[in-house]
């Protein structure tokens, strides 16, 4: 069965539309519209334009042009569904395939010509060759400008693979031989079944999803191995340890005394104690120090995604995963492997680590085949690993083989005598990264920072110096309100007594000076407004006419003292 094509002079024609028409509704009120039972929506030709160039824009031209086929192809899927429903037993199959063409043209994308079809099911045989007029792909293009050297009729094309894919019960693939999109006279299109197509397999490709994210996944992972490696070249200051105390410097020694040896080395401390920094520290000083670190943060990985990110994953193990992806231990394959937040591993995650650690070879998730591995692990927790085995959260079995090497990292309020160098080092890091150059710390922000309780550790210390750089800005010093946000409030000091004598000032006596301050005030009959002026004034004028100094001696904001001395006209 076949219809007429030009070799006899005739081109197929389109049945009659009036029973597609009848399943088209408008309805305003609801603000919806159907065909069949697919809702439709009217958009803009210009919408779709910065659509597409957006899309173009992001993903790039290749990418770009697989997304329109496969949304395409989508849209295909479900008008063969209709085209079945409404003709697909009251026409033959040449009339009831027509139906996507003319589904096509009635929503406004394209005007389709039929220039011949062939059409014989049992035999398998498909020829289609359509001439599109019109299409609104063509006249985005010229909106866009942008003048390509193939086909840009991309959704049009997708949606005749789909359509007639999903209609005749077999792979039909189409190629745009001619796009007016450019420069050619007309758009003109030929299907054959998929097989006919010498490069069906490398075009079927556009149709499967290619998700950005395990691809971007993967670049972020080289570049942090490549600033891995530069640094470690380059003797990069930020993976220094830093610090004079005695028992930093015994952690230390620890350190360098494993890093030549092969034993797991196990990492105790508080978070922000510099434990990656450590780990670092023994991947450069052992034999594996031109070989990759890599590190991974336990708790920072979902527990269902743990083991593909650790040991990879093979394509079609799971639904999203679209092409193989290493795990971290083969790309640590030859260095270190650092492990953070240890505690936080899932119980399966742990005893797939424990066989990896005993057989020296992993598995990825959905993989049939193991690979060898030579890894050196670093592991490191700020919990008590022992309260978890106890407590059955944690493999006695892994923790005895983790345990073989543990050092403990010291918290930063038992380094007192650190705090200096390392805030000097967080100065001149943040300085350069911000191109200022500030005056240093006041000795009372010194202070202030050896005095601090430090909860957050070193982590909390380089943040509060970038605060403090930030807020001082160029040619300024960094003072406690720059690094706290408010000043803590001062510990009383040395003052004179009434005797003449010098003495303790308690705070009950700051406070008796001060209700004696107000009750002189009151007596003499000064007003609110001229005593806030006369103290704003003399600060000022004490200050050198310097705003933020006097500021700081008022307790307040430079902005709001600012305010006052203009509204004053002081200023």
């Amino acid at each position: 069965m076949k219809t007429s094509t030009p070799s006899d002079g005739v081109t197929p024609r389109y049945p009659d539309s009036r029973d597609i028409l009848e399943k088209l509704r408008f309805l305003p009120e609801e603000g919806q519209i159907w065909l069949g039972e697919q809702r439709m929506l009217l958009m803009q030709l210009q919408t779709m334009a910065t659509f597409r160039h957006e899309i173009i824009r992001t993903l790039g031209l290749k990418r770009a042009k697989s997304f329109f086929l496969r949304l395409g192809y989508h849209s295909g899927l479900k008008d063969a569904e209709l085209a079945r429903a409404v003709r697909g037993q009251e026409m033959s199959i040449e009339d009831g395939f027509l139906t996507g063409p003319q589904l096509h043209s009635l929503r406004g994308l394209v005007k389709v010509i039929p220039l011949a079809l062939e059409i014989d099911p049992r035999q398998g045989h498909f020829y289609g060759e359509f001439e599109w007029q019109d299409s609104y792909e063509v006249a985005i293009s010229e909106q866009l400008d942008s003048s390509l050297d193939e086909p840009v009729c991309w959704m049009q094309l997708g949606y005749a693979c789909a359509y007639s894919s999903q209609f005749l019960g077999q792979e039909i693939q189409y190629r745009e031989v001619e796009c007016r999109g450019r420069g050619d006279e007309r758009c003109r299109i030929i299907g054959r079944p998929a097989a006919e197509w010498e490069d069906h397999g490398a075009f079927a490709e556009h149709f499967r999803e290619d998700p950005l994210i395990d691809e971007l996944y993967e670049l972020q992972s080289r570049i942090a191995y490549l600033e891995d490696d530069i640094a470690r070249h380059k003797g990069d200051e930020h993976y220094r340890p830093i610090g004079k105390v005695p028992a930093f410097l015994g952690a230390l020694d620890l350190i360098d005394r494993a890093a030549r040896s092969e034993v797991p080395i196990l990492l105790l401390g508080e978070t922000g104690t510099g434990k990656e920094i450590m780990a670092h520290r023994a991947h450069q000083q052992s034999g594996r120090a031109e070989g990759p670190f890599v590190a991974v943060n336990c708790a920072a990985i979902p527990p269902d995604l743990i083991e593909s990110e650790l040991f990879g994953v093979e394509k079609g193990a799971y639904t999203g995963a679209v092409q193989s992806r290493a795990g971290r231990f083969e790309r640590a394959h030859g260095g270190t492997l650092f492990l953070d937040e240890l505690a936080e591993l899932s119980p399966r995650a742990q005893a797939s680590l424990l066989r990896v650690l005993q057989e020296k070879r992993i598995e990825r998730v959905g993989g049939q085949h193991s690979y060898a591995i030579d890894v050196r692990i670093v592991a490191a927790t700020h919990g008590d690993l022992m309260e978890r085995v106890q407590d059955g959260r944690f493999r006695a079995d892994l923790f005895y083989r983790l345990n073989a090497y543990p050092v403990t990292i010291p918290p930063l309020r038992d380094r007192r005598d650190d705090i200096r160098l390392l805030a000097e080092h967080f100065l001149a890091r943040f300085e350069c990264h911000y191109h200022v150059k500030t005056l240093g710390f006041t000795d009372q922000a010194m202070a202030l920072l050896r005095a601090h309780a430090w909860p957050g550790n070193i982590r909390e210390l380089q943040n509060i110096i970038e605060r403090g750089v930030i807020l001082a800005g160029d040619s300024n010093s960094i003072d406690e309100q720059a690094l706290f946000g408010q000043h803590p409030g001062q510990k009383p000091g040395q003052t004179l007594s009434e005797s003449g004598h010098i003495g303790q000032a308690t705070e009950t006596e700051c406070g008796d000076a001060l209700v004696s301050l107000c009750d002189r005030v009151l007596e003499a009959g000064v007003s609110l407004e001229v005593l806030e002026t006369a103290l704003l004034e003399k600060a000022y004028r004490e200050s050198g006419k310097n705003v933020s100094a006097a500021a700081r001696r008022l307790g307040m904001s430079r902005a709001a003292l600012d305010y006052r001395l203009k509204k004053g006209g002081m200023l």
